[in-house]
C-alpha cells in the first residue's frame, strides 16, 4: 500500500488545507508568528506520516508517527491560541479539534497494529 492511499495521511492533507486556509485569514503580523507555525506544524503531520511509511523498519516508521503525533499536539495548541487572540470563531475551533481529535486517534490505531506486529 502506499502512503497515500491511508486515511490519515489523506485526513492529514486536508487539515494542512484547512489550516492554511483560515491563517491566511489572521492579521498580518502574524504571518511570520502563529500563522507560519501553524502551517509548520500541520504539514508535518503528513510529511512524516509519509516519510515513516517510506522506512524499512517498522520501528523507524513507530518513530514518526510519533513525530507526527507531536506535531498533532502542536497545532491543536496553536488553534487554541489563535482562538484566544480571536482570529477564529468557535464554530471553526471546533471544526479543526474535531479533525485532530480523529487524525490523533488514526495515529494511534496505526502505531497500535505496528506495535502488534513487532510482538
Amino acid at each position: 500500500m502506499k502512503y497515500s492511499e491511508l486515511i490519515v495521511w489523506q485526513k492529514a492533507m486536508d487539515l494542512v488545507t484547512d489550516i492554511y486556509k483560515v491563517t491566511a485569514m489572521f492579521p498580518g503580523e502574524e504571518r511570520f508568528g502563529l500563522s507560519s507555525q501553524a502551517r509548520r506544524a500541520a504539514v508535518s503531520i503528513p510529511s512524516n506520516i509519509a516519510e515513516g511509511h517510506g522506512r524499512k523498519s517498522t520501528a523507524a516508521y513507530m518513530s514518526y508517527l510519533s513525530i507526527a503525533f507531536g506535531s498533532l499536539m502542536e497545532l491543536e495548541t496553536q488553534i487554541q491560541i489563535a482562538a484566544r487572540l480571536g482570529y477564529l470563531d468557535e464554530g471553526k475551533v471546533i471544526t479543526l479539534l474535531v479533525q485532530t481529535d480523529e487524525i490523533g486517534k488514526m495515529l494511534s490505531g496505526l502505531k497500535q497494529s505496528l506495535a502488534d506486529k513487532l510482538d
